[in-house]
């Protein structure tokens, strides 16, 4: 009854999100309406390579994701990233689902300054998913493209194309990964305060405005919010920094299906500068 009770969950999220998921890793993006494209630290080895090309230290973190309060519909995810005198790589592992149904995820990412305000990212995955009992599985390898640039000390835009080569995972229906676009903007009122908003955009469906706003509301203390217009969906969270540690929580609502929480920690060492 498990497997079939997670079957029609997971029936009913892909009717509802179509495909049109916020596509982030870190609770922060969460919270911030999963404007993930904008922003430059570790996470960027998932989230937008580019963004590795202005870490200058090493950091990681892990990152637990609860779909709808449902421990079926978990996503796991690891994300490490190490820079170099030329650029920055990134690892990245998820895993979504449990024993009788899983995706996974691996994935290598590079991004590097092609000069002061501007850089470029590739990432490369190796995608599976595999369904217990004689279903089997299907694997696939993807890649992204990311670029960055600030334009200003108050504006940054970035752009990611996911997928582009429109990866096939089976031949039955011609079921293909999601190929998107993304195209973001953020201008930073101060040091506290920060408006990201991002356009994603996939192929075979209406376009999902995205919008996030942090406040610094004390040392070392964050506010977030965020929105999604397609489907519609609120975003609201938290981040604390101890030293080198940071603990990130995050909640979305969808008013059909609820609760989607998150959390994330992160080992920063505190010489870890980045832009934004």
């Amino acid at each position: 009854m498990r497997f079939f009770s997670f079957l029609f969950f997971n029936l009913l999220f892909f009717s509802v999100f179509a495909g049109k998921e916020t596509n982030s890793t870190g609770a922060r993006s969460s919270a911030l309406g999963g404007t993930s494209s904008l922003i430059s630290d570790f996470w960027s080895a998932e989230n937008n390579p580019a963004g590795l090309g202005f870490v200058e230290n090493w950091a990681g973190g892990i990152s637990y994701e609860n779909h709808f309060l449902l421990n079926e519909m978990s996503y796991k995810s690891f994300v490490f990233a190490y820079p170099t005198k030329k650029g920055a790589f990134g690892l990245s592992v998820g895993q979504f689902g449990y024993s009788l149904y899983q995706e996974n995820k691996i994935g290598l990412s590079y991004g590097q300054k092609l000069s002061d305000v501007f850089s470029m990212g590739v990432q490369l995955n190796f995608l599976n998913t595999s369904i217990a009992g004689n279903y089997g599985s299907s694997s696939g390898l993807s890649a992204n493209i990311g670029l960055m640039a600030d334009l200003s000390d108050e504006v940054r835009v970035s752009a990611v194309v996911v997928n582009p080569s429109r990866t096939k995972l089976s031949e039955f229906n011609d079921e293909r990964l999601p190929t998107l676009l993304k195209l973001g903007v953020s201008y930073e009122f101060s040091k506290k305060v920060q408006l990201l908003s991002e356009i994603e955009k996939d192929i075979d469906y209406k376009a999902n405005a995205k919008f996030g706003l942090e406040y610094l509301a004390a040392e070392n203390f964050f506010v977030r919010i965020g929105y999604n217009s397609e489907p519609s969906v609120s975003s609201f969270g938290f981040g604390y920094r101890k030293k080198d540690f940071v603990v990130d929580l995050s909640s979305s609502f969808h008013s059909t299906i609820g609760f989607r929480p998150q959390i994330s920690i992160s080992f920063i060492p505190q010489k870890l500068a980045t832009k934004k």
